[in-house]
């Protein structure tokens, strides 16, 4: 249950009179930090000390392991899941009306267009940027990087493909719902 302003809201009601979300759009919404898991466990492997498969000189040379890659990695994955978990808010109460402890917007209405725009420019990005990635996925590192392990990292990275056009599927969603509400 949500308590807004007072009153007490069912699950699945709406603070503002916005329909809520089909199941497969929260199915959908959950998927997404799911797709970009794999990728963040391959770079959380890489700074632990895991063979991956690269050389030491490339690790340090590329990755900055040891030193500064033992924190740059792991940022980069905790920045990859928290942008994730932002398509939850996509279904979710709190992108209706922002959490109260955010600063400056907490407790306020989200602004459709503010959600949807920023949802949408970074499922662009997102598709534009994986999809010339695997583009290139022959050249990339490709000396750096063989046989069983850099399969392995193909198949770790292949699942960010769905992230852009399901984080579009869901934005769409959102702006419908938003419109309709009552």
């Amino acid at each position: 249950m949500t308590i807004e302003a007072g009153r007490v809201l069912a699950p699945g009601a709406a603070l503002d009179g916005t329909p809520p979300p089909p199941r497969w759009a929260v199915w959908v919404a959950h998927a997404v930090p799911l797709i970009a898991l794999p990728s963040t466990l391959w770079r959380l492997a890489m700074a632990i000390g895991v063979p991956v498969g690269y050389s030491t000189e490339v690790l340090r040379h590329d990755y900055g392991i040891p030193g500064n890659g033992y924190l740059v990695l792991p940022a980069i994955c905790v920045l990859q899941e928290g942008a994730a978990l932002l398509t939850l808010g996509l279904v979710r109460d709190w992108g209706i009306v922002a959490p109260r402890w955010l600063p400056l917007i907490g407790g306020k209405q989200v602004r459709t267009w503010a959600a949807v725009t920023a949802a949408l420019l970074g499922a662009a990005i997102l598709t534009a940027v994986t999809i010339s990635q695997a583009a290139v996925w022959d050249s990339v590192d490709s000396e750096n990087l063989k046989g069983l392990h850099r399969a392995v990292m193909g198949w770790l990275y292949m699942p960010l493909l769905l992230w852009g056009p399901l984080l579009a599927v869901v934005t769409v969603n959102y702006a419908s719902r938003r419109r309709r509400r009552a």
